[in-house]
C-alpha cells in the first residue's frame, strides 16, 4: 500500500489520498460493470476489471457487483472461483465493496420462489421477496445510515438509485453497522459496515452526487488491522 498507515476505520478526506488506490471489479458475467468501473474512476481508483484472481490479487480494493437473480449470480460466481476469492478477500482484511446483487450474495442464504440458495456468507441473513405490493421497487430512495457510518460521512442528500425485488430484513452480525430504507411499509437492509466489508443493496453508481460521495468515502477507507 502506499502513502501512510492509518488507524482502522479512519477516514481520509476524499481528494486527499496520498496515491489514486487500486480497485478491483469481479467480472463474472454480471452486468452494470462499465457503470462501476466508470465511477470509480471518477472517484480516484485505478481500476482494473478482471475475473483472474491473480490480477484482482494484485489490487488493494476489490468490488464485487452484480445483477439478477441470486442463485443465478451464485453461479456464475462459482465457475470464475468468486465465492473462494471473495471469502479469503474478506478474511485478508482488505476492502471489500458489494453492490446490488452483489450485496445480497454476501449474505448466508437467499431464497427465490422457495427456493433457498446459499450466499457467500460473509454476513449472517437471508434475503428474499420484498413484501411490497409494488415491485421492483426502482428509482430515487431514501436511505437512513447509522449517525457514526463511515461510508455515509459528508453525504448529504441520502436519496440513492435501487432496482430490486428482493433484500434482507436482517443482518445478524454482531458489529454490523446497517443502513435502512423503506418500500411500501417494508423496512429492509440498504447497506452494511462490517469490519473491512461495505456493500449496498442501491446503487452508487448511478446515484449521482451522494453516490460519487459514497464511493470516495469507500477509497479513502483505511484497510483493518
Amino acid at each position: 500500500m502506499t502513502g501512510p498507515t492509518l488507524a482502522p476505520g479512519a477516514l481520509r478526506e476524499p481528494g486527499a489520498l496520498a496515491a489514486s488506490p487500486s480497485v478491483g471489479v469481479l467480472d463474472y458475467g454480471s452486468g452494470n460493470l462499465h457503470s462501476a468501473v466508470r465511477a470509480l474512476a471518477a472517484a480516484g481508483a485505478r481500476v482494473t476489471l478482471s475475473s483472474s484472481r491473480a490480477e484482482l490479487e494484485a489490487c488493494e480494493r476489490l468490488v464485487v457487483p452484480g445483477v439478477g437473480a441470486f442463485a443465478a449470480c451464485m453461479e456464475q460466481l462459482r465457475s470464475v472461483g468468486g465465492v473462494e476469492l471473495v471469502r479469503d478477500w474478506a478474511a485478508s482484511g482488505r476492502p471489500l465493496l458489494g453492490i446490488c446483487v452483489g450485496h445480497q450474495v454476501f449474505f448466508r442464504h437467499g431464497v427465490e420462489k422457495g427456493i433457498s440458495s446459499e450466499g457467500i456468507g460473509i454476513y449472517h441473513g437471508t434475503v428474499e421477496m420484498l413484501d411490497a405490493v409494488r415491485l421492483p421497487h426502482m428509482g430515487w430512495n431514501t436511505v437512513e445510515p447509522p449517525a457514526d457510518s463511515r461510508l455515509f460521512a459528508g453525504v448529504g442528500d441520502k436519496r440513492f438509485y435501487f432496482v430490486h425485488s428482493y433484500a434482507s430484513h436482517a443482518v445478524e452480525q454482531p458489529g454490523a453497522m446497517v443502513t435502512w430504507c423503506e418500500h411500501g411499509g417494508d423496512r429492509f437492509v440498504a447497506g452494511v459496515e462490517w469490519r473491512n466489508v461495505c456493500s449496498t443493496q442501491f446503487h452508487p453508481e448511478k446515484s449521482g452526487a451522494a453516490g460519487a460521495r459514497l464511493l470516495a468515502n469507500w477509497l479513502a477507507m483505511s484497510p483493518a488491522a
